[in-house]
């Protein structure tokens, strides 16, 4: 799968969720949606975990630059 934003895969999860619920899908079809909607989540949490790392990081890099200002 691409590269896709994470605002792109949380749209393309929603209709897949969708799909599903409304079963608009063949068997065959629902299998193909399940299995690239467990692909997004995976990419969606990688990325929400990535983003948490990076606020930590300027959160505590914030907080010693305030800290060694006193």
């Amino acid at each position: 799968m691409e590269e896709i934003k994470f605002e792109e895969a949380l749209a393309r999860l929603e209709q897949i969720v969708s799909k599903l619920e409304n079963q608009e899908a063949n068997l065959d079809e629902s299998l193909s949606l399940f299995q690239e909607g467990i692909e997004l989540v995976k990419k969606c949490e990688a990325r929400l975990k990535e983003v948490e790392v990076k606020s930590a990081q300027i959160l505590e890099n914030g907080v010693k630059k305030d800290l060694e200002s006193f």
